[in-house]
């Protein structure tokens, strides 16, 4: 049996039911909201496992569930080596965020990288202390920081509200994910201009760690219009 883990609720949850109904798959939450009961038709073989999104990738990297649906964010930030535990199956076209590093708008000699490496190191040598970035992507951002040669900063933990840190003082720059932009606009804050971290969206990945039969991915892959895959 295939154990396919979605997200439990919300606007995600509802794209990735449309997007298996427009591949002939019938995903159905069955008694009420507090329950996690759910069901699949039009497909053998299947069973639904509701999840939150930051739940998937840790059940997809322990082989717990043979497919997931979350954003790419969320798997390159909570699975190290994704690369090796999962395959992308398809990009569904729906939960779009980009990742990116925002500055206040009076900053304005910084507009990229770059300039933020210099103005970490002139922070440094004027307050004695590291620039701090508050984010909640701590893999993804450190990666990217040092992959362009910034050193001089922290790295803040913020698990919501990220935006308002600089406000607040806790902060000197974030990193976090948008779609429009209007939040970091209403905080008066301005993406660098060398472009996101990363651009997330709803994924179908696969476990390459599950325990998979000779015909599961084949046959599902199969119903949903997809390319096999060598996983199984």
């Amino acid at each position: 049996m295939i154990k396919l883990g979605i997200p439990s609720k919300g606007r995600l949850m509802e794209d990735t039911f449309a997007w298996f109904a427009a591949r002939g798959v019938t995903l159905a939450r069955t008694g009420s909201d507090r329950e996690y009961a759910a069901e699949v038709s039009g497909v053998d073989g299947v069973s639904l496992v509701l999840l939150s999104a930051g739940e998937i990738p840790r059940e997809l990297a322990a082989g717990r569930i043979h497919l997931g649906v979350t954003g790419t964010d969320m798997v390159r930030e909570k699975m190290p080596l994704w690369f090796e535990k999962t395959e992308t199956l398809a990009e569904m076209g729906f939960g779009h965020a980009d990742l990116i590093i925002a500055v206040p708008n009076f900053w304005v000699d910084v507009e990229t990288v770059d300039d933020l490496d210099a103005a970490a190191a002139a922070f440094r040598k004027e307050h004695g202390f590291r620039l701090r970035i508050a984010t909640k992507y701590h893999r993804l951002v450190r990666e990217y920081l040092q992959k362009h040669g910034v050193a001089d900063y922290q790295l803040v933990d913020s698990q919501g509200a990220t935006e308002g840190t600089v406000a607040n003082l806790t902060a000197e720059a974030v990193a976090d994910i948008t779609s429009t932009g209007a939040t970091l606009e209403a905080n008066h804050l301005r993406m660098l201009s060398d472009g996101p971290i990363l651009a997330s969206q709803a994924t179908l990945f696969a476990s390459k760690v599950a325990d998979w039969t000779d015909c599961d991915l084949a046959g599902l892959t199969r119903v949903l219009g997809l390319e096999n895959t060598d996983i199984g």
